[in-house]
């Protein structure tokens, strides 16, 4: 998942930027915002962070992880920064390299200017003044990027060029660039738990959270594949393109991937499935008795290994391991037993990350022995990481 870096500066136009951040997030992009002290003037950080599930940052001072230079760690974290509404005043502190508060000291600690997109937003005088035009020149020769302007009534009344453009016109002008490389594939993802209900209220699973699936649906969907993910997750932070189908079980789970799996080019199984289900369920909540409580269980289908004997020469099929020791010996007889293209294996025995973590670290192993270990970072990386592998 791309991230991309919001940062709202004192205009009215700014509470469209919460429109923006909406549409980024449906999108699938992992977004971060700044609000300048003036923007808070017109839009607060509530919207913002509900939105985009992410701190909201307004100030240089205000450290809120202690691990993090927040101007300076922002610009690495950022793929994309987009300053929307800019004002006047804010481009023509970029210009100057003045660094009073967060947003203008972050500025200068970006080291790809290219990655910028300024978004003007003023009165038409404003924006056609000479200063202002010769500090937007000044940046483009740096190499900013920038969003012309809308033309139409102001918000003062006047009618002219600096109306705030469309969302669409935004982020067609920002992700024109993006790599949409898989285009016209077809790709199947499965992500999360499943249950094997007991009784109406007990069931067996397991503390996926689905992040890893999630991540690498919405990496395929974001470089132009058609996708569809089988899951049993719900999440607001699924690309708003991702065909989602939804399950419980994994009897579900299995008929979802056997129906839709013969015409994709990529199977990625990266649910936590269940092995086992109750031989009987029960009908009414089973009651507390004293002793022993027996449940007899019986094996779930296999479903990476049915699609591993079924799919086409054509077609790759990636597994998941997920252990807690021989990590990678294990991970290698399951490509084996199960015929597999690729398997990526993790350690679930670590804490800090695997299930329910937002990071993870990974080795991605293919049929020939090939080991590639990707380290621990954010899952939204890792999965661009294994998208790129498997896609070679």
């Amino acid at each position: 998942m791309m991230n991309v870096l919001l940062i709202v500066s004192g205009g009215i136009a700014a509470y469209k930027a919460i429109d923006l951040s909406s549409s980024l997030v449906k999108k699938g992009y992992n977004v971060k915002v700044i609000l300048t002290k003036n923007a808070e003037n017109f839009v607060t950080h509530l919207p913002f962070q509900t939105l985009t599930k992410n701190k909201v940052y307004t100030s240089t001072f205000d450290e809120l992880d202690e691990k993090e230079i927040q101007h300076i760690d922002l610009t690495k974290w950022a793929d994309k920064i987009i300053v929307a509404p800019a004002t006047a005043n804010i481009i023509s502190k970029f210009s100057s390299g003045i660094a009073d508060d967060l947003a203008t000291s972050l500025m200068l600690a970006v080291r790809d200017f290219k990655k910028v997109y300024i978004v003007p937003a003023m009165n038409t005088a404003m924006y056609n003044n000479p200063i202002i035009k010769e500090n937007i020149r000044k940046l483009e020769s740096f190499g900013f990027n920038f969003v012309e302007p809308d033309s139409g009534l102001l918000a003062c009344g006047d009618i002219g060029e600096g109306k705030f453009p469309s969302i669409e016109k935004i982020e067609k002008t920002v992700f024109s660039s993006e790599r949409v490389d898989l285009k016209g594939k077809k790709v199947l993802v499965t992500a999360g738990p499943t249950k094997e209900f007991i009784d109406p209220f007990r069931c067996l699973t397991n503390p996926s959270s689905g992040k890893m699936g999630i991540a690498i649906a919405n990496e395929f969907a974001r470089r132009g594949a058609s996708v569809i993910l089988v899951t049993s997750v719900e999440s607001n932070n699924i690309n708003e393109n991702i065909n989602v189908i939804k399950i419980i079980s994994t009897s579900d789970m299995f008929e979802a991937v056997r129906n839709n799996y013969k015409d994709c080019d990529y199977i990625v199984k990266a649910a936590a499935v269940s092995d086992y289900t109750p031989v009987e369920v029960f009908d009414k909540k089973v009651k507390k008795q004293d002793g022993f409580l027996s449940i007899e269980f019986k094996r779930t289908q296999d479903i990476l290994k049915y699609v591993g004997e079924n799919k086409s020469k054509n077609q790759k099929v990636i597994g998941f391991a997920a252990e807690t020791n021989n990590l990678i010996d294990y991970a290698k007889e399951k490509i084996i037993k199960k015929n597999l293209d690729y398997i990526v294996a993790n350690d679930i025995s670590q804490n800090d990350i695997g299930f329910g973590s937002d990071n993870n670290e990974v080795y991605i192993i293919d049929k020939f022995d090939k080991i590639t270990k990707i380290d621990k970072n954010s899952k939204d990386n890792v999965a661009r990481a294994i998208v790129n592998e498997v896609t070679k």
